[in-house]
């Protein structure tokens, strides 16, 4: 162009971030007052201005930080304002190369060169620049708007390089796709590009303008469908026939969506709503086939809650809400992180084994609050009929889903967190065994199509996390405890019972009493006071409810006005809870022969066990008492047997078992009680018996005892030995197999405690049996010997 000659080989630049400039386009910039002294430059170089694209956010950009393609302007209006700023209009002229930056401040000014562009022409150029045509026509025909005046001056350029400038200012394409053009030096290349990218625009239009056109279509049937009922309508209303009954199959008609249902579900919600319009309102059956439509149309098919899959979100409401259970989150935490790398992955089913109070369902509860799920509790306690998990059969009159399908339908979800609390609660009945029926729904292969009677259409579950609870695994059938992953929630002992009363109990307590405004504090020793002397149990409920009659009562004398304490220690505990309940010294009770302290495991945690043997005259008599199982007198039998093969170790007569009798009692008669585990327990009985040794009262010890002698490992190691501390127990003998068991334990757990492994019934007489005693006569029963010191 001869009318940028002279041209200055310094001008002045203004970064853009929003548009790209383009020669032969016109646009109109505002300048605000803090940048007038670029257009004051401006002017004074012949109205010239470099616009160049800056892809920085800082402000302002550096030198670095702007395209080194650029467009060369020239200012055609200036327009002031007020407030100090302008209205420019610029006209792009020329391409340009930012060579280096001569100043940065006030203003930035660059060294400049002209891009020089190749003139263009031939039979290629010509067939591209009418096809470019052509495509904008397609393009203005399918609903892209343009110009009329640009339509004209677009049918009058047969540059190359001017028509693909003026096509892509009109095409939508991101800021970076723009200056990628504007750098592309060649015009025949530019315009190629130009062309690939319209066509790509081209089809997009055509795609949409079918997809609007099949929109309009539909949207006239459906409207061609409502005016017809309405006339329907008007119709009756004349004729007097108005239908009571036609509201609501129009609400039923409506609800039937298929983008709601899958297609399987969606036509067999059609087929029965026809058959629903041919039956009378007054027959039972119209009654059966609306229900069935309401639960068909209610279901979540396919709505469900978002996932929040951030683990340290999971971690703090878990850490919140529970203390320790360190298993248990590491758990959650996984399965979390598997989901967010795998979406659609189904995980495990979980199932939390623990005796009671040990958080199992409020950890449930916790998992849906770190995802952010809708959370559903099923008690199965008691539950004996089928029909409660699969539902009726659409063939009776009052018939309803399973109690799995009304909670999802509740909740309004098909991905909640679903708990079903009391897993080892299930009977059954001549109505069916609901636990079978539990082994779809809690298969990840096959829930992905549970079918419920009622509905009688697959429902997915595999997007539900399950999650069972129960207190003991023995009740639970095999199959179904194979489809499930096991985590035990072993008891708290006192530190962690403590920790928790402080962290969660008290404060929960103060709010639900009215005393959360109240300076109450209880100190740690009259807390852990509560816990050994009015509470005995693996959880920690029966502490809240200690601690809630002391809040109550403290809220009772502030509602009367009278003067309250502000500090609950030992003394005050005493006062207002009363008399101890629980007296565990059981150590300094006296040594007594044929009484040993044995370990039990129960559905309630750990405890302990007295196991009694008596000796009388007879004829090799042995009678066992305390309600005991098969397993236990099977023990019971297998602990005789040893002692009696082996009576020459234990300086027992040879002849002495075949002019007496033998009685072993576990006291609590009206508690049934079973396992194996009193194998041990009841052999050193009969040894301290028969030999006169006293078994020493501080000393606990569990194990199953062999024919041979051997001592087989026991479960439950956390909870027995929970139980050994609360009951004062010094030492305790567990068999040498369950020493991993042991490792994995905190050192909190066996405080106060010595815990000596065990591989015979001989190590059990020299830890467990004082004195050295002395063998049994016929007709004088044996004394014990004093302990030591």
């Amino acid at each position: 162009m001869t009318d940028l000659q002279p041209l200055p080989t310094v001008l002045a630049v203004f970064p853009m971030r929003d548009q790209v400039m383009f020669p032969h386009m016109v646009m109109p910039l505002y300048i605000d007052a803090a940048r007038i002294g670029v257009i004051e430059t401006a002017l004074r170089d012949n109205n010239l201005l470099v616009l160049a694209t800056s892809f920085s956010q800082t402000e302002p950009p550096a030198f670095d930080d702007l395209a080194k393609i650029a467009t060369i302007c020239r200012i055609s209006q200036v327009i002031r304002s007020p407030e100090g700023g302008c209205k420019v209009t610029a006209e792009g002229l020329r391409r340009v190369y930012l060579s280096s930056c001569v100043a940065q401040q006030p203003q930035m000014l660059a060294r400049i060169r002209l891009v020089e562009e190749e003139e263009t022409g031939g039979l290629v150029t010509e067939t591209l620049v009418q096809s470019v045509n052509a495509l904008l026509k397609i393009a203005l025909a399918a609903g892209r708007p343009l110009p009329g005046d640009v339509m004209k001056m677009i049918d009058q350029i047969g540059d190359a390089g001017r028509l693909a400038d003026l096509v892509t200012v009109y095409l939508n394409l991101d800021i970076a796709s723009q200056q990628r053009l504007l750098e592309i030096l060649d015009p025949l290349d530019r315009l190629k590009e130009v062309y690939l990218r319209l066509t790509t625009e081209v089809q997009r239009l055509q795609v949409r303008g079918d997809i609007q056109t099949e929109v309009t279509r539909n949207l006239s049937k459906t409207q061609k469908e409502y005016f017809l009922r309405e006339q329907m309508k008007q119709i009756r209303k004349e004729l007097g026939d108005q239908d009571p009954r036609q509201d609501d199959l129009d609400n039923l008609r409506q609800k039937i969506d298929p983008r709601k249902m899958p297609p399987e579900v969606h036509a067999t919600a059609r087929r029965e709503f026809k058959r629903l319009e041919n039956i009378n309102p007054s027959s039972p059956e119209y009654t059966v086939a609306r229900t069935y439509l309401e639960f068909l149309c209610d279901m979540p098919w396919k709505h469900a809650s978002h996932d929040n899959l951030d683990l340290d979100h999971a971690e703090t409401v878990l850490n919140r809400d529970h203390h320790d259970l360190k298993d248990v989150k590491e758990r959650i935490l996984e399965y979390l992180a598997v989901r967010s790398l795998k979406s659609d992955s189904r995980g495990a089913i979980l199932c939390f084994v623990g005796p009671p109070g040990v958080g199992k369902t409020s950890l449930g509860r916790s998992i849906a609050r770190a995802m952010e799920r809708k959370f559903i509790r099923l008690s199965l306690g008691g539950l004996k009929d089928e029909a409660e998990i699969r539902g009726h059969r659409r063939t009776y009159i009052g018939a309803l889903p399973g109690r799995i399908i009304q909670e999802i339908r509740r909740a309004g979800v098909n991905n909640p967190v679903f708990m079903l609390d009391e897993i080892d609660k299930i009977g059954q009945d001549f109505r069916g065994d609901p636990a079978s029926a539990l082994l779809e729904v809690l298969d990840p292969e096959q829930n992905n199509s549970f079918n419920d009677h009622y509905l009688d259409v697959p429902f997915d579950l595999s997007r539900v996390m399950f999650i069972t609870t129960a207190n003991i695994m023995d009740p639970v059938p095999s199959p179904l405890r194979d489809r499930m992953e096991v985590i035990n929630l072993a008891g708290y002992s006192y530190e962690e019972k403590l920790q928790i009363a402080v962290d969660y109990l008290v404060p929960k307590q103060k709010e639900e009493n009215g005393l959360a405004e109240q300076p109450l504090t209880f100190t740690r020793q009259a807390l852990l006071q509560i816990i050994k002397d009015y509470t005995r149990e693996a959880g920690v409920r029966g502490l809240e409810r200690k601690i809630a009659a002391i809040c109550r009562k403290l809220a009772h004398d502030l509602a009367r006005k009278k003067k309250t304490m502000d500090r609950i220690d030992s003394e005050q505990v005493r006062r207002l809870l009363g008399a101890r309940s629980y007296f565990t010294d059981v150590a300094g009770e006296e040594d007594r022969v044929g009484v040993v302290t044995g370990l039990a495991w129960t559905e309630h945690g750990g405890d302990i066990i007295f196991v009694e043997a008596a000796i009388m005259k007879g004829e090799k008599g042995f009678t066992l008492t305390g309600n005991l199982g098969e397993v236990m007198q099977e023990s019971a039998q297998t602990a005789l047997s040893f002692v009696r093969e082996h009576a020459a170790r234990f300086s027992i007569e040879e002849d002495f078992f075949s002019c007496h009798d033998l009685h072993i009692h576990v006291p609590a008669g009206a508690i049934p009680k079973d396992g194996p585990s009193a194998g041990v327990t009841m052999a050193a009985a009969l040894i301290s018996l028969l030999t006169g040794r006293a078994a020493r009262r501080d000393v606990a010890m569990t194990g199953e005892l062999t024919l041979s002698g051997r001592i087989l490992p026991v479960g439950g190691v956390k909870e027995k030995l929970l139980a050994a501390r609360r009951a004062g127990v010094r030492t305790v003998l567990f068999p040498a197999r369950n020493a991993e068991q042991l490792a994995e334990l905190e050192p909190g757990d066996t405080e106060g405690v010595r815990v000596s492994l065990i591989e015979s019934m001989f190590d059990v007489t020299r830890e467990a049996l004082c004195g050295t005693g002395r063998p049994c006569s016929g007709d004088q029963p044996p004394t014990a010997t004093p302990p030591p010191g």
